[in-house]
């Protein structure tokens, strides 16, 4: 082989692993502790979790409220609507499952149904199985397969509550989740941010 082939060959594996790795940069790898990960938030069948919304997509921005609903132990429902009571959209979600209920016209555009249906099924995934475990002093991450991507979890390690999630690529960051958190079932605020498209959705949980 060329010696500018196997100079590129490294160059690339370098970039990879250093991209990958950039997520959990300053954690330790450890042995996983546990085969899988089921996330609290929106658990509690009893509670609606309503919040005030804005979804900001390819330059447009939409307001109103987001609810959402655990119907059983797989399913959740989830609805988008104006702050007059118009509808938007409204799915039903489960870990592997999606189905539409209702969506508006405006956003039943294929490159924006997908991003939604990404977002939200990732919001309201239940189960993770772990692949790899990383610590630092505060707080956990568990890497988690998911599809051709890779979920990390970050923790708290005192509280066990989750206080972000990044959605990622071998080599790059697309989609990262941030939550402020109320209680070990509730999230205050969350934010859903894409590193490579314009879509940012924000959530504040109305009391």
């Amino acid at each position: 082989m060329r010696s500018w082939q196997i100079l590129f060959l490294i160059i690339s594996s370098y970039l990879l692993t250093s991209c990958a790795v950039g997520t959990v940069k300053g954690y330790e790898e450890k042995k996983p502790q546990a085969e899988s990960y089921e996330v609290t938030y929106f658990s509690d069948p009893k509670t609606d979790y309503v919040y005030k919304a804005h979804i900001s997509i390819y330059g447009k921005d939409f307001g109103g409220i987001f609810i959402a609903k655990k119907i059983n132990d797989t399913l959740y429902r989830a609805a988008f609507t104006t702050e007059f009571g118009n509808k938007l959209f409204d799915f039903e979600i489960t870990d592997t499952s999606f189905k539409v209920n209702y969506i508006l016209d405006e956003l039943n555009r294929k490159i924006i149904f997908n991003t939604l249906k990404r977002d939200f099924m990732l919001l309201l995934k239940k189960h993770h199985s772990i692949v790899q475990q990383y610590e630092k002093e505060n707080s956990i991450v568990y890497k988690s397969k998911a599809g051709k991507r890779y979920n990390y979890l970050f923790f708290e390690k005192a509280s066990g509550t989750p206080f972000k999630l990044v959605n990622a690529t071998k080599s790059k960051e697309k989609i990262v989740i941030d939550y402020s958190n109320e209680s070990y079932t509730l999230a205050r605020k969350i934010v859903i941010d894409h590193k490579n498209i314009k879509l940012k959705i924000e959530l504040n949980y109305i009391q």
